[in-house]
């Protein structure tokens, strides 16, 4: 069957594969689209089996609500190089996907990979998308946040996404407030929202290390744990959420800045997405 250049740029514009790409699936499949898509697929399916060992550190990080703010999603669209980081179809692609997940809110990455996009697994979009960009591409990291006003932030063109869970039906007012503390959580990455959210682990680590610290300066064994105690006090101070001095006004602690805008206002989640 004779392959027409009118074809292979119709099978071009259906899939975004190169000139000479849809010219060979067409011919392989004599003429027939569905098959020559299928071809192209299995095709992005070898590129990304060889690819499987590439670092892909770029990506784009989208956060994104719901309308009524009681949800609200991060994904992690990774790939290997900025270049494809910046291109505008691969954003627009990781906003397709978040708003794939913030309409089915699945459980996991896995799911969120399951769920259709234009007739197709997620996952076959995906591998659709490695043979179009010759990179390896995949939804790394997904969050979901349920809450009664939740506020999400992208930092940095899309390298870093942050979603905050305030207690407190959404007004404008708690809106910048919540924006607010998701640019602190952003610049200052804290462990937990308080010192109650701190699991034993780190706990424990951080008190080593402190008495490692403490027995080097030559203190009294004696002296040992309460100083240590001083020491994990200030690192809940220092990497907790509502007890961190507020980045805008370091006369205030998170706690007290939200309390100010609307009293009892308080964080109940938050999730930090960044690239890297």
């Amino acid at each position: 069957m004779s392959i027409t250049a009118a074809d292979v740029n119709k099978l071009r514009q259906l899939t975004g594969a190169g000139m000479m790409d849809c010219k060979k699936a067409l011919t392989e499949s004599n003429g027939d689209f569905e098959a020559a898509i299928d071809y192209l697929r299995k095709k992005g399916a070898k590129v990304s089996a060889a690819r499987a060992d590439r670092e892909a550190k770029e990506g784009a990080v989208i956060a994104k609500t719901s309308a009524d703010k009681k949800y609200g999603v991060i994904i992690q669209l990774s790939c290997e190089t900025d270049f494809v980081a910046k291109n505008e179809d691969f954003v627009k692609f990781a906003n397709q996907i978040a708003d794939l997940a913030l309409a089915n809110k699945p459980e996991s990455a896995e799911a969120l990979k399951a769920i259709q996009l234009d007739g197709l697994p997620l996952s076959d979009k995906l591998i659709e998308q490695v043979g179009k960009i010759g990179e390896k591409i995949d939804v790394v990291k997904y969050e979901l946040v349920e809450g009664d006003n939740v506020v999400a932030y992208i930092h940095g063109a899309n390298r870093l996404g942050v979603l905050v869970s305030l207690n407190a039906a959404p007004s404008e007012n708690n809106f910048v407030a919540g924006k607010d503390v998701a640019m602190q959580i952003a610049a200052l990455n804290p462990v937990a929202i308080d010192k109650d959210g701190v699991d034993a682990t780190t706990i424990e680590r951080e008190l080593e290390i402190a008495k490692e610290q403490i027995r080097a300066e030559g203190k009294p064994e004696n002296m040992v744990e309460k100083i240590a105690q001083g020491k994990l006090g200030k690192f809940y101070k220092e990497s907790t959420l509502l007890n961190q001095d507020f980045v805008k006004d370091g006369s205030k602690t998170v706690s007290q800045m939200l309390d100010g805008v609307e009293k009892g206002l308080t964080v109940k989640a938050f999730k930090r997405v960044a690239l890297g």
